[in-house]
């Protein structure tokens, strides 16, 4: 008798799991034949959204970590190359391997998906008052943690406040990535190495500060708490080498930031941002930061958005 009421109870949830899934799919747009009212098949914004996330990936890497069949990515990275949305080059590590990775057209598209599915997110939202929400969102978590238990990442990694010889470091890194990554030209380079040298002329350790982030005793990410004045810090010059994507250092740099910011007496932090930043976004949205405003221009030898985010401390 007890295992035919399990059985019975078993098959009860299952047709609830199901019936909640053909509603969440449905309710989110999944099952629509484009995502978002995009170009994009819900596959191929799952591969676009998991290389704007990852460094040094490979088809093998995407096979595994969104747990599809090899030959259907092999079909959906040629169709994404043919639109030019990714390429693909030998591995520095193994020649014999090809890396994958957004072009600079891919990259937007990534920039536009996120804004579709924040925006498309967050008319559900506004529906709710926000004790509704956050029940929302609680239920979510538990289910995705009873499904799938968080694994821990040891952290291999410190922060330090800044020393001689660190900004050299900064200038060079940013200039190096944002000109192979985002095609930025040297312009950028220059602006943060204005940045970096009033800092220094300036710095008051009372109402600022810099932090690196070391992995081995090498710099791997930077991050500038600097006075805006009214009350207002201003986070500049985040940045995470390639070394230590993935260990959640960028979230690290962002949260001792906003805690010093605080303990400074600090009523509101603002930074400024590009819509192609996709990883640092979801940092700042994940942090509690809410953007604010947007605006187009030609920045550094290429056509950008700007985004002023905002948090209040």
């Amino acid at each position: 008798m007890e295992s035919n009421s399990y059985d019975a109870a078993l098959e009860g949830q299952v047709a609830a799991v199901r019936g909640f899934s053909r509603f969440y799919t449905r309710k989110l747009g999944i099952i629509e034949p484009k995502l978002l009212h995009s170009t994009f098949t819900l596959q191929e914004a799952r591969v676009i959204y998991e290389l704007a996330h990852s460094e040094n990936c490979t088809a093998t890497d995407l096979v595994r970590d969104l747990d599809l069949d090899a030959g259907f990515v092999s079909r959906t990275l040629a169709a994404l190359q043919r639109r030019q949305i990714v390429s693909r080059k030998p591995s520095k590590a193994d020649k014999r391997v090809n890396e994958v990775a957004l072009t600079a057209k891919g990259r937007t598209a990534a920039a536009d998906l996120d804004s579709r599915s924040r925006s498309e997110v967050g008319a559900l939202l506004k529906q709710m008052d926000s004790d509704r929400r956050a029940a929302v969102v609680r239920a979510m978590g538990t289910i995705e943690q009873s499904l799938e238990p968080p694994t821990e990442k040891p952290v291999g990694f410190l922060l330090r406040s800044h020393r001689v010889g660190d900004m050299g470091w900064v200038i060079s890194q940013q200039g190096r990535v944002y000109a192979e990554e985002y095609g930025w030209d040297i312009s950028y380079e220059a602006l943060v190495a204005e940045i970096c040298a009033q800092f220094l002329r300036s710095f008051d350790p009372a109402c600022e500060h810099c932090w690196i982030a070391e992995v081995d005793g090498e710099p791997v990410g930077s991050v500038f708490l600097v006075n805006g004045g009214d009350g207002v810090a201003k986070l500049r010059l985040l940045a995470v080498g390639e070394k230590a994507r993935g260990l959640g250092v960028g979230r690290a740099l962002v949260e001792q930031c906003i805690r010093s910011a605080r303990e400074m007496g600090y009523t509101k932090m603002t930074l400024w941002t590009q819509s192609i930043l996709v990883a640092a976004r979801g940092i700042y949205a994940r942090a509690g930061f809410q953007r604010v405003k947007e605006e187009k221009h030609h920045s550094f030898g290429v056509d950008l958005v700007g985004e002023t985010w905002e948090l209040e401390l």
